[in-house]
Parts: structure tokens; sequence; C-alpha cells
């Protein structure tokens, strides 16, 4: 009876133990709420892959805009935030949100625009004449409107060159409330102008009569950073998990990945981690 009942015991915990697998398994897998570009540009199909095969934890990525992707961080459904708005990164922690925000990576924005270049602005290198330009001659503009770390550097943008938009706003300004890659194709059905990450132009498929018309301006640094999500605020998030996916990005390893993906030989992002939080 005692040996039955040992061997009952026995398999009772191998079903348990089976049980059991299957979580721990979904354990080795985090969230990270990131941005289109990060996306849209490829370079998350380049790292990922990199970073799970160094850890054997799989990252999920929720691609929005910058101030929906922070959104769903403060939901608590995200473990890591990996975005592009420091303002409003540094609003998230001043929140209580994230624990510490780091330098990742960066690149620029261009003003992107047809090749017939109404605005006479082609080859400037002064963002804030020629946006004062398309405006004062009511050029088509493609704004993406969505909140995202793209959106926000427009608007600071159109500030900068002295442009109210709440009152010069008219038909010309087209808000579309869709990532970049929408707005690269709207800009190129309406013939217009559009603000983009270098890295989602970069490895845009349909350009059709669509070329950089303004880059290297100062004001179009484009920076991002990465954030754990606070666990004392919402206990569902993998801290351990989440952070060795940061220590990878800031390592040297993850960034010489960074560093190496490049599209029709062009280097999309430029890692630039000094391994400690701003």
């Amino acid at each position: 009876m005692k040996r039955q009942y040992a061997s009952f015991a026995f398999a009772l915990s191998l079903f348990a133990a089976g049980l059991a697998t299957p979580a721990s398994a979904q354990d080795k897998s985090i969230v990270v709420a990131s941005t289109t570009s990060t996306q849209d540009s490829g370079l998350f199909n380049h790292i990922l892959p990199l970073f799970k095969a160094k850890t054997g934890v799989e990252v999920k990525v929720i691609a929005q805009g910058t101030g929906q992707a922070l959104d769903t961080a403060r939901r608590g459904d995200a473990d890591v935030v990996f975005v592009h708005a420091k303002p409003q990164e540094e609003k998230f922690i001043a929140e209580g949100q994230g624990v510490k925000r780091f330098d990742v990576m960066y690149n620029d924005f261009v003003l992107i625009g047809p090749k017939s270049d109404p605005a006479g602005v082609s080859g400037s290198k002064d963002i804030v004449a020629a946006l004062k330009t398309i405006q004062g001659k009511a050029l088509p503009f493609v704004s993406r409107g969505d909140k995202s770390g793209t959106h926000s550097a427009e608007l600071a943008l159109w500030k900068q060159a002295g442009v109210d938009l709440e009152t010069a706003k008219g038909p010309w300004y087209r808000e579309i409330g869709q990532g970049m890659g929408a707005a690269l194709n709207t800009a190129g059905a309406m013939n217009a102008y559009v603000i983009s990450d270098r890295g989602t132009w970069l490895s845009f498929k349909n350009p059709g009569d669509l070329v950089i018309a303004v880059e290297g301006d100062k004001r179009l640094f484009n920076q991002y950073g990465v954030i754990l999500v606070n666990p004392e605020k919402h206990p569902s998030v993998k801290k351990d998990l989440g952070q060795s996916f940061i220590d990878w990005l800031l390592s040297s390893e993850g960034q010489a990945a960074i560093a190496a993906y490049q599209v029709n030989g062009k280097q999309l992002f430029f890692p630039n981690a000094e391994r400690k939080a701003s």
C-alpha cells in the first residue's frame, strides 16, 4: 500500500511539474511598449533575436506613438518603455511610473517633401525657415497627430518657427492620428511635406516622388531612451527580466548590435548609452 501511495504521489508530482512548465516558460518573456519608428524601421527584427539568443528572454513589442506607449506603461501593461520624447519620459519618471531613464541611441528627424519642392526649401539645413515657408504658402503638410515622439518634435518645431497652429491650421495642415508609415503614405498621395524620423524614412518601401528636403539642423536631433516600469507601482512588472533587457541594450554587445543595423548600406541608429540614468 505504501509503495502504491508513493507511486501515486510521484506521478502527481510529475503532473504538477508538467503544469508548472508552461507558466515558467511564459515568465521568460517581457512586454516592451515602444515607438512605431523602432518597429517600422526594422530595428527590433534585427536586435531582438540577438537578445533572445543571449538570454532566452522573448520580447513582445507593443508599437505605438510615444505618448500611447507611456500610457500603456502607466496602466501596468508593459515591463519596459523604449521611446523618444525626453520631456514626456522625464514626466513619466517624475510621476513615479518609471525607475530610471537611460539614453540608448539617437538619429535625427528630416523634412520629407515632393521632388517638385513647391516650398523651394530643398537642400536647406534650416527647418524653422522651411516650416515658416510651408505655412506662409499654405502648402500641404501631413502631421501624425498621434501624440508620438515625432508628433511632439513637430509641434515643438512649429513653436520655434513662431507658428501658432491653433490659429494657422487650415486645409493645408492635415492631422491623421496614425503612425509614421501611414503619414509618409499620406504625404505621397497628397504631394505634401511631413516630418519623419530618418530610420523609418530609410526603411520606407514606397517613397514615390518624396525626397528629403531639409536635414542636418541640430534642432532635428532625435534621442531615444529606455525605462523600467516601476514595479512598486505595478507589481506585475517583471523587474529582473525587464532590467536584463535594459542592461543588454546599454552593454557593449547591445550597442554594437544597434550600430550594425543598416538598410541599403546606411546606418539607421547611433548608439550613445553612457550606462547612467538621465
